[in-house]
């Protein structure tokens, strides 16, 4: 079992609706190998999703996202699933 596993979910081109969707499907998919969940959502186009995503996996409204963090480049953003 890899226990730094990684699961990166491509947000591009979808409404905040559909990403909220996807990211919750990686969720629920997320094994215990899994300690992160990479967001990429781009920032060209505007910061809908990156709000979204504050808004939605911060300050303990989901219960399996202990933090989120700026990932490599300010198109990502990590969900944390533990340390």
């Amino acid at each position: 079992m890899d226990l730094r596993a990684i699961i990166e979910v491509d947000l591009h081109n979808l409404n905040t609706e559909e990403a909220k969707r996807r990211i919750d499907r990686a969720l629920d998919e997320a094994g215990s190998g899994v300690y992160r969940i990479r967001c990429i959502h781009g920032y060209h186009r505007g910061t809908r999703i990156l709000t979204m995503i504050r808004e939605e996996y911060s300050y303990g409204r989901e219960p399996r996202v202990l933090k989120i963090q700026s990932g490599n480049n300010d198109g990502v953003t990590e969900l944390i699933l533990r340390e």
